[in-house]
């Protein structure tokens, strides 16, 4: 369809799409202040897309992503990252949202183990936690991406039958 290629149909959804999946980039920069950038951005494109219950996880978890990025796949000092090298990007392609974050490292994280008083070394203990799954595209010299993904939550309506949230229903 991208292409114009594929004939559009004139009821939406009639060709068995249901809807075209909602889709926010960032190109946060290089430097710690994004991450609190990254984190009012997912807050708020949650709230757009109408899955503000999970908007703290999410926010959460896109807050230890960038960080590990920052943190751990940015070239060593002697280096200039380049810029636009780390991305951000959020899907909601249904029932469930996806957040990512790419960077040029060819290393795929790893949990660690961690004494109780380190600072740091928990970040992909707490998306674990968080999301509903964690992973890793294939490193390569590009780089990789690191992914987490949640599943909507459920809610009663008032008629009784559970239903998930999605864009533009009332919380």
């Amino acid at each position: 369809m991208a292409s114009g290629n594929w004939p559009m149909s004139a009821r939406p959804g009639a060709t068995g799409w249901t809807c075209f999946p909602k889709l926010a980039l960032r190109t946060p920069r290089l430097d710690a202040r994004s991450v609190r950038v990254a984190r009012d951005f997912t807050i708020a494109t949650m709230g757009r897309w109408g899955a503000a219950e999970n908007c703290d996880d999410i926010a959460m978890v896109v807050s230890e992503l960038l960080t590990n990025a920052l943190r751990h796949a940015l070239p060593d000092s002697g280096q200039a990252p380049r810029p636009g090298s780390v991305r951000l990007g959020l899907v909601q392609p249904g029932r469930c949202v996806l957040c990512a974050v790419a960077d040029p490292s060819p290393r795929a994280p790893a949990p660690r183990q961690t004494q109780v008083l380190c600072e740091g070394g928990r970040g992909l203990h707490v998306i674990s936690a968080l999301a509903d799954t964690w992973g890793c595209t294939p490193p390569s010299h590009a780089g990789k991406v690191v992914w987490a993904l949640f599943s909507l939550k459920h809610r009663r309506a008032p008629d009784g039958p559970v239903r998930l949230l999605e864009s533009g229903s009332p919380a």
